[in-house]
C-alpha cells in the first residue's frame, strides 16, 4: 500500500502536471491600481474587480468570452462596529489553485473533479478594521465570500448585489420560506418590486447565469433577492436583521453558475465550493426509489400497519428498496404508552421493519420538526429509530432560513449520521453543498412540487433549469391517480430521469402503476444516482431533454410545456452501436418503441403531444439483445 507521503507527493506531481494547460496565474504586481482582473479557464467566465478611487467601495464583474455575465455589482459587508462596504483601501493580493477529487452518494455524477482559481484581496478601513475578499473563478463559474479576521461584531447587512442587463430574461420564484413558490418567467428589470428566493437565473449576452449560494450554515443567515423595480439590480437580503457573530467570521460563497444552459445545468459548483464530507464512513448510504405512501392513500395510510405491508409487497415486487411511512404513524393514542419506561418502544413500526427486511425493503418514516427540535428530544427519537432498524427520516416544517434555525441543522446533521439515518428534508431550505459535507442527506423538498394543486408545465419545465441545479430535489413524481397533475403519463414518467433526486419519492397509487405496466417497467429499471449527467436539449419553460448515464446504460426523460411538437435531440454521448427504447404517450396509454442507433451522429426523434414527453433507456447492443430490461 502506499504511504500518505506517497500519495501526497503523487498529487502534487499531477498538480504540477495538469498547471502547464491552465492560463498562468497573473503576477501580484502585474494588475493596476484599484483593478484585479482573475482570468478563467478557456471558454469560462472571468471576474474583475474595481476599487473605487473616491469613495473605497468595491464592484464586481463577471464575463465569459468577451460579453458581460454581470455587469459592476456592489460588494462589502456592514457589522454593528464597522462599515466595510466604502473607504477601503487596499493591501495585498494572494493567488493559488485549488485543485480537489471528491465523492458523493447522489447528484448529477458521483465522482467530482474541481479545479477553481481563487484570489483573496485584502483591504482595510481608515480604522484599521480588515476585510478579506475571497473569489473563486471555474470553467462553470464565479463565486466569492467575505473574511473577517477580527470580530466586528453583529452583521446587519450586505451590499452585495446582482445587476443584469434590463431586457435579459429572467425566470424567478417569489421568496417563501420553505422555497415552495413556483418559478415564473420575466425579464429581469420587469420583474415586481419583490423578494425572490435563490437560486435565479437570468440569460445575458454571455450566456446564462444562476444566482446561488453554497457553504450556508449556523454561523449566518439565509439570503434573498430584493428586485429594485424598472432595474436589472436584485439585492441580496438576509433573513435576520443581526446575524450573531462570535470572533472571526467567513460568510457562505456567493454563487455565479455562468456558461450555456448546458453547463448551468451540468454543474456541480455549488458542491465543490462546499466543505469536504463530515461523514467517514459513507457505506450505510445507498440513495434509491422509494414508494412515497402519502399521496398514494393519505393519513389512513399511516396509520395501518396492514396497509403498510401492501405497500411493501408491491414495492418488493418492484424491486424498490424503500417504503416511506408518512405522517400518522405515531399520532395513535391507542398505539402508545407515554408512560412506558421505553416509551416510544410499542409502536408498530419495529414490526413492519422486520416484515419489510424478509421482503427485501427497508423503511423510512416521516417526522415534524417539533418532535426534534430540542437535544432531549433529539436522544430519545433517533436512537430508538435506528434501533427498530429504520434507514431514514423524512424531517418536515422547518420553515425557515434564520440562523437559530440553521443552527439547528447543524445539530441534526451530526446526529442522524451518527445514527446512520438517511434524511430527506421537508419544509426545508434547499441543498447548498449540503450533500457533499453530509452525504446522508440525499434530497430536500424546497420545490414547489408534486403535491401542489397549482402546477404547470412551464414551471415543471424550468424546474432542472433552477432550482435542480444547486442539489438533489425532492417533487415525488409519478402521481398518475392525481387529476390535477398537469402532464401527459409519458412526461410524468420522465420526470423519474429529469429530476435528480437521491431518494426519489415515488408518489403513485399501486392501482395506478398496474394500469401502466409499461411505466412499471421503466421505474423497475431507473436508478437514483448517476455517473454522468448531459443536457442533450432544453429552454427553460419550453421543454427539456435530460439524459443520465448509470453504469453502461443511459436514461433519457423529456417534457414539454405547450403545444405537440416533434423533440429531436442528438445523441453524442453514445459511441458505437446502441437500442434506445422510448416509452411515449400513445393513442390508448403509454407504448414503447425501439430505435437503433449508429454511432453519435444519430439524433433521437420522438413525436410528443401537448404538455406530453418521453422517457427512455438507452443499452448497448449485441447479439441476442432486443431489450434494455435486465
Amino acid at each position: 500500500m502506499p504511504t500518505a507521503a506517497v500519495i501526497r507527493l503523487s498529487a502534487l506531481l499531477l498538480l504540477a502536471l495538469c498547471l502547464p494547460a491552465l492560463p498562468a496565474l497573473p503576477a501580484q504586481a502585474a494588475h493596476a491600481a484599484g483593478s484585479w482582473k482573475i482570468s478563467g479557464f478557456p471558454g469560462g467566465p472571468a471576474a474583475e474587480l474595481v476599487l473605487d478611487p473616491g469613495n473605497g467601495s468595491l464592484t464586481l464583474a463577471v464575463s465569459r468570452r468577451g460579453a458581460q455575465v454581470l455587469a459592476a455589482s456592489p460588494l462589502g459587508i456592514v457589522t454593528e462596529r464597522a462599515d466595510l462596504s466604502q473607504g477601503l483601501r487596499f493591501s495585498q493580493r494572494r493567488d493559488r489553485v485549488v485543485t480537489e477529487r471528491y465523492a458523493t452518494a447522489a447528484g448529477k455524477r458521483l465522482e467530482r473533479h474541481s479545479v477553481m482559481r481563487e484570489t483573496t484581496l485584502s483591504f482595510a478601513n481608515a480604522a484599521g478594521a480588515r476585510l478579506e475578499l475571497v473569489v473563486r473563478v471555474a470553467k462553470d463559474g464565479v463565486a466569492y465570500r467575505y473574511r473577517l479576521p477580527e470580530d466586528h461584531g453583529a452583521v446587519l447587512r450586505e451590499a452585495s448585489a446582482f445587476i443584469v442587463e434590463q431586457d435579459a430574461p429572467a425566470w424567478l420564484a417569489r421568496h417563501r420560506r420553505d422555497y415552495e413558490n413556483p418559478f415564473s418567467p420575466y425579464t429581469a428589470a420587469s420583474a415586481p418590486a419583490a423578494d425572490f428566493m435563490v437560486p435565479a437565473l437570468f440569460e445575458t449576452g454571455g450566456g446564462h447565469l444562476l444566482v446561488t449560494e453554497s457553504d450556508l450554515d449556523g454561523r449566518y443567515s439565509g439570503p434573498r433577492l430584493a428586485h429594485e423595480p424598472g432595474t436589472g439590480t436584485y439585492r441580496l437580503l438576509l433573513w435576520d436583521e443581526r446575524v450573531q457573530v462570535s470572533g472571526p467570521l467567513t460568510t457562505p460563497w456567493r454563487v455565479m453558475i455562468a456558461g450555456d444552459l448546458a453547463t448551468v445545468t451540468e454543474s456541480t459548483f455549488v458542491d465543490d465550493l462546499a466543505q469536504d464530507s463530515k461523514v467517514r464512513d459513507t457505506s450505510w448510504i445507498e440513495p434509491g426509489p422509494v414508494l412515497w405512501t402519502w399521496l398514494a392513500g393519505g393519513r389512513e395510510a399511516g396509520q395501518s400497519l396492514d396497509r403498510q405491508k401492501e405497500f411493501v409487497d408491491y414495492a418488493a415486487a418492484r424491486g424498490w428498496p424503500y417504503v416511506k411511512v408518512d405522517a400518522g404513524w405515531y399520532f395513535l393514542k391507542d398505539q402508545w404508552d407515554v408512560t412506558h419506561p421505553d416509551w416510544p418502544a410499542t409502536s408498530w413500526i419495529p414490526q413492519l421493519v422486520e416484515y419489510a427486511r424478509s421482503k427485501g425493503v427497508e423503511i423510512m418514516v416521516w417526522v415534524h420538526f417539533r418532535e426534534l427540535d430540542t437535544a432531549e428530544e433529539r436522544a430519545l427519537w433517533l436512537p430508538t429509530l435506528h434501533r427498530w432498524g429504520v434507514r431514514g427520516v423524512k424531517i418536515d416544517f422547518m420553515d425557515a432560513e434564520s440562523q437559530e434555525r440553521l443552527r439547528w441543522y447543524d445539530e441534526i446533521l451530526p446526529a442522524t449520521a451518527e445514527n446512520r439515518l438517511m434524511v430527506n428534508f421537508h419544509g426545508s431550505t434547499i441543498p447548498k453543498g449540503v450533500q457533499r459535507t453530509w452525504p446522508h442527506v440525499l434530497t430536500m423538498e424546497g420545490v414547489h412540487g408534486g403535491e401542489k394543486r397549482t402546477l404547470t408545465t412551464q414551471h415543471l419545465t424550468t424546474l432542472p433549469f433552477t432550482r435542480n441545479v444547486v442539489g438533489s430535489m425532492d417533487y415525488t413524481p409519478m402521481a398518475f391517480h392525481r387529476e390535477s397533475r398537469p402532464t401527459s403519463d409519458a412526461h410524468e414518467l420522465g420526470l423519474a430521469v429529469t429530476y435528480e433526486s437521491g431518494l426519489q419519492d415515488l408518489a403513485g397509487t399501486v392501482e395506478s402503476y398496474r394500469a401502466r405496466p409499461e411505466a412499471e417497467r421503466f421505474l423497475e429499471q431507473v436508478p437514483a444516482a448517476w455517473d454522468e449527467t448531459r443536457l442533450l436539449s432544453g429552454r427553460p419553460g419550453d421543454h427539456v431533454v435530460l439524459a443520465r448515464r448509470a453504469g453502461d446504460r443511459w436514461f433519457v426523460g423529456a417534457g414539454v410545456s405547450g403545444a405537440a411538437r416533434t423533440l429531436d435531440v442528438p445523441l453524442t454521448m453514445l459511441r458505437g452501436r446502441w437500442l434506445v427504447e422510448v416509452v411515449r404517450d400513445g393513442p390508448n396509454g403509454l407504448v414503447r418503441e425501439g430505435h437503433l442507433v449508429d454511432g453519435p451522429r444519430d439524433r433521437l426523434s420522438v413525436p410528443v403531444p401537448a404538455e406530453g414527453g418521453y422517457a427512455a433507456i438507452a443499452c448497448r447492443r449485441r447479439p441476442g439483445i432486443t431489450t434494455c430490461d435486465r
